[in-house]
């Protein structure tokens, strides 16, 4: 099992730039695909990104693509999510989620965290 927490939510400016960072304790990290998603109000969560286990691979939402970058930092156990040129249709909850195989789907991933809030402002 392993336990995730985010951090590096807040409240930019269109065109700003954050970093969400999570911190993955329990299983080795290294194990784990790990994925970002997100959810606006009165929306589904939707899809952002993904790692896979090896860090080899990299997925992304065309929304976000060019924008945002994920990568991962197995001797701390973290995985960011770089995210550039903020538009306000970014502005949602962003949870990260681990899964023992890469997915674009939330229903592929086991583990989540509690989600921390970006807000865009224009």
């Amino acid at each position: 099992q392993v336990q995730l927490v985010e951090s590096g939510g807040g409240l930019v400016q269109a065109g700003e730039s954050l970093r969400l960072s999570c911190s993955a304790s329990g299983r080795t990290f290294s194990s784990y695909a790990m994925g970002w998603f997100r959810q606006a109000p009165g929306k589904e969560r939707e899809f952002v990104a993904a790692i896979s286990r090896s860090s080899k691979s990299t997925y992304y939402a065309d929304s976000v693509k060019g924008r945002f970058a994920i990568s991962g930092d197995y001797a701390k156990n973290t995985v960011y999510l770089q995210m550039n040129n903020l538009k306000p249709e970014d502005t949602a909850v962003y949870y990260c989620a681990a899964s023992l195989k890469t997915g674009l789907s939330e229903y592929d991933y086991h583990y989540w965290g509690q989600g921390t809030q970006v807000t865009v402002s224009s």
